[in-house]
């Protein structure tokens, strides 16, 4: 799961950067709210993680101004400003969740799955499709209630596509959910992990929709 972590402070930036990675993100990280906006317009984040003290542009500025211009991704608030009012305007000007520092890691991202969860229309923690169960927060797959080992790329991927149940997504679109800022991409790489999967979980798992891209069946639909 790709998101936009948007912090100005360096310590605190690196911590969360390399404990989110831990707990299974990908994490890209900006510091002020200018390369925070110009990300988030660029890219397909799952989620952003914003600060409201950036620099060059705050964060209730790039909230508004990302909102404005359609982008409907579930945004975090994490803020050391705690009045009600500063909840109460982050709220309303499109944040998705508001939470005051210090926040322990795996709240933080046990609240992120959620809001990725919440915009994509699934209830529960765990995503199901045919006999393939994944579990985000364990970072676990079992196929007919038998474990299944993946990579992290290969994880990484298969979740995208069970969030998108039922949705076609290109090679283009899959590779910027999966990849992160400098990392080089084969142009054969998304098809190679695509092969794997189906070997590991199953050929009937994902679908090929030539010409456009992939997709895994919404549970309960059949092909």
């Amino acid at each position: 799961m790709r998101i936009l972590l948007a912090e100005d402070d360096p310590l605190l930036g690196d911590g969360l950067r390399a404990g989110l990675r831990q707990l299974g993100f990908l994490v890209d990280w900006v510091r002020d709210g200018v390369a925070a906006e110009r990300e988030l317009r660029a890219h397909p984040y799952a989620a952003a993680v914003l600060d409201l003290g950036l620099p060059l542009k705050d964060g209730i500025t790039v909230l508004q101004e990302i909102r404005r211009a359609g982008l409907s991704l579930p945004v975090l608030v994490l803020t050391a400003r705690d009045g009600v009012p500063d909840r109460i305007r982050g709220l309303d000007v499109g944040a998705d969740d508001y939470v005051v520092k210090p926040v322990d890691l795996h709240e933080l991202g046990a609240r992120l799955r959620a809001l990725v969860r919440r915009s994509h229309g699934q209830p529960q923690e765990c995503l199901r499709a045919r006999d393939v169960l994944l579990d985000p927060a364990a970072r676990s797959v079992l196929r007919a209630g038998e474990p299944v080992a993946l990579s992290a790329r290969e994880f990484d991927l298969l979740h995208t596509l069970m969030l998108n149940a039922g949705r076609v997504l290109s090679r283009e679109q899959l590779e910027q959910h999966v990849y992160g800022w400098g990392q080089e991409v084969e142009s054969n790489a998304i098809e190679v992990h695509i092969h794997h999967l189906r070997r590991k979980a199953g050929n009937a798992l994902i679908q090929t929709v030539r010409g456009v891209g992939y997709m895994v069946q919404r549970e309960g639909e059949t092909a």
